[in-house]
This record gives structure tokens, C-alpha cells and sequence, in this order.
């Protein structure tokens, strides 16, 4: 899938770490360090700008080694681009350690996954078809 991006970053264009990942490795476009103080949250811009296809969407998503290491990781995980937003590329970071994290220009925050979606419509009924769980929630398939 092609998609159209503008970097205006000092860093080189997103890549796959390797042949079969998921996700690109977004950097971090600053000019100055950001010190990230315990259960503090900011804005990470990256410099990047992008065009997606109609019926893609962009997810922000954690780096597992910030997240297991350091505790760092993406406040509204998954973030959601829409293929009509055409704004830079933010990654909003909280650190959910005790210890202050500093985020250096360059450094992987995050990863971009692109992935297809549906447009939902909506079929009003008035009643839902049966299921063997019904309504139960949160826990109800059991712990197994």
C-alpha cells in the first residue's frame, strides 16, 4: 500500500525493523530533551505527516521494550489516525514509573501500525440475536 508522507523530521522516513514487522518505528523530532516525571504525560511530535488511502486508519501504539524497561509508554493506546487528518504526527507518552524518563531527540517512542477498517452502518432493531454469553461482562467467560 502506498501511502504519501512528508517528513520534515532531521530523522530518516519510518522503516520495518525487519521483513515480517508490524509496525514502523516512530522517533522523536525535539530539540531539546523532555523530561518525563513519574504519572506525567506530553506531546512527542515526530515531524511526520501523512495521507492515508480511504478505509486505513493509523494506530500509535506502545515500543514494548519502553513500556517492560522504563515504563513508558502511549497514553490513548491504541491512537487512532484517520485517513483525513493531515496534522503531524503526535505521540502522547505518560510515564508510569517512579524514576524521571528522558526522551532524547531521535529516540523510537512508539510504533505506527496501518491497518484497513470498515464504515459501520447501523441497522436499528429491537431485538439483539441470542448468543450462548448474552450479556455478561467484564470477567463473565471465566478465568480459564
Amino acid at each position: 500500500m502506498k501511502i504519501e508522507i512528508i517528513n520534515k523530521s532531521k530523522h530518516e522516513t519510518p522503516q520495518y525493523a525487519t521483513a515480517l514487522s508490524a509496525g514502523l518505528d516512530l522517533r522523536a523530532n525535539i530539540e531539546t530533551p523532555i523530561t518525563l516525571n513519574p504519572l506525567e504525560r506530553t506531546l512527542v511530535k515526530t515531524g511526520l505527516f501523512i495521507a492515508l488511502p480511504e478505509g486505513t486508519e493509523a494506530q500509535v501504539r506502545p515500543r514494548s521494550g519502553l513500556a517492560y524497561k522504563k515504563g513508558i509508554t502511549v497514553l490513548n493506546a491504541p491512537g487512532t489516525i484517520d485517513a483525513d487528518y493531515r496534522g503531524e504526527i503526535g505521540v502522547l507518552l505518560v510515564n508510569l514509573s517512579n524514576e524521571p524518563f528522558i526522551v532524547e531527540d531521535g529516540e523510537r517512542v512508539a510504533q505506527l501500525i496501518i491497518a484497513k477498517h470498515e464504515v459501520a452502518e447501523w441497522s436499528e432493531v429491537e431485538v439483539l440475536s441470542e448468543t450462548a454469553r448474552g450479556e455478561g461482562g467484564f470477567g463473565s467467560t471465566g478465568v480459564k
